[in-house]
């Protein structure tokens, strides 16, 4: 450690970023940490020290899942006071979900803690895993009197920090995979860094970090379109081990008023499930007042997800869930933005 320049701790949990090609299969594979630290020699010029941790067994984020959140919650914890900032290095198909439950996770964070990955493999010619990691290390070690800059969970690629609970994956082609659709840039790289000072989030330094990493994974997904099925939808949204439900509805948050439809909304408000309303559509919010379509579902207690992302959504869902509030307390702190992730 070196108390003159920022201490940074680099967490690599797998991901594209990591992997080399299989000769026999030419399937991508996890390889060794370390060899990955020896592709990018510029980190040594980087004005601040940096020390690395990795998995045991580094995964496909597609196998992420909330033990694996409070395993890499837990690093994260457990070094909070020794190092200034914290770089996550992990597979992008599952990024915005570990972004958004970190920043659950971590109450009254005031250090940066910085997801990055990339679309090609550290080893190839084309790789954007270089600047990606190189620039995400700048920002998680950028300070200001000697505090951090940033001080939140963000998702940096492909030249934008975005906030990470407001990030959705978009493209599995392009450098640029991710977008904030309803939030602007927390910071762009260019010739300069440059830091949206006005959009960050500003915790109370006054207040203790608060920490907890337990979720509740019986909830559900249910996607509205034309045609949906009656009794697979009513089975899947009335099953017995189900402890919170969202939709995703149409427009502004319309959905169909169809009368097996209410029956099962009324049945689960009678059961105090909680039932979120999210939109299908990338930009813009629920507003369940617009049309009569969004009007019917204010009065069978559905609660609104205004503009948040549908990872945000679920994670919020199964972090809330496992905290054992009341239905009242549940809507009401759902429909607070509790870390920057909706309005």
């Amino acid at each position: 450690m070196n108390p003159n320049i920022p201490n940074i701790l680099l967490i690599y949990t797998g991901g594209t970023i990591g992997m080399i090609k299989d000769f026999e299969s030419g399937a991508l594979k996890a390889f060794n940490f370390k060899k990955l630290l020896k592709h990018i020699p510029e980190l040594k010029l980087l004005h601040c020290h940096i020390e690395t941790i990795s998995f045991e067994e580094p995964i496909d984020s597609s196998d992420m899942n909330p033990l694996l959140w409070a395993q890499l919650g837990n690093i994260i914890h457990d070094h909070y006071h020794d190092f200034d900032g914290f770089v996550v290095l992990h597979g992008s198909d599952t990024m915005s979900y570990t972004a958004s439950a970190l920043s659950f996770m971590f109450e009254n964070l005031q250090k940066p803690v910085i997801c990055t990955g990339s679309q090609l493999p550290i080893g190839d010619l084309r790789t954007d895993a270089k600047e990606n990691v190189i620039t995400a290390i700048q920002l998680a070690a950028l300070q200001y009197q000697e505090k951090p800059v940033i001080k939140e969970v963000g998702l940096y690629f492909e030249y934008k920090l975005l906030r990470g609970n407001r990030t959705s994956k978009m493209n599995a082609a392009h450098f640029e995979a991710f977008r904030s659709y309803n939030y602007p840039p927390l910071a762009v790289s260019g010739v300069k860094l440059v830091v949206n000072h006005k959009d960050l989030l500003k915790p109370d330094l006054n207040k203790k970090l608060f920490y907890k990493d337990q979720f509740c994974t019986e909830v559900i997904i249910i996607r509205l379109f034309p045609g949906i099925s009656k009794e697979i939808t009513t089975e899947m949204m009335l099953h017995s081990k189900v402890r919170g439900v969202i939709i995703e509805t149409f427009g502004a948050g319309n959905a169909l008023t169809a009368e097996w439809f209410v029956t099962v909304l009324k049945e689960l408000k009678e059961r105090e499930i909680p039932v979120i309303n999210c939109t299908q559509c990338k930009m813009g919010e629920v507003n369940m007042k617009a049309y009569e379509t969004g009007k019917h579902l204010l009065q069978y207690g559905v609660i609104s997800g205004k503009d948040i992302t549908i990872e945000s959504a679920i994670v919020k869902l199964m972090f809330l869930l496992s905290q054992n509030l009341s239905y009242k307390q549940f809507k009401t702190k759902y429909e607070k933005s509790l870390r920057g992730e909706m309005l």
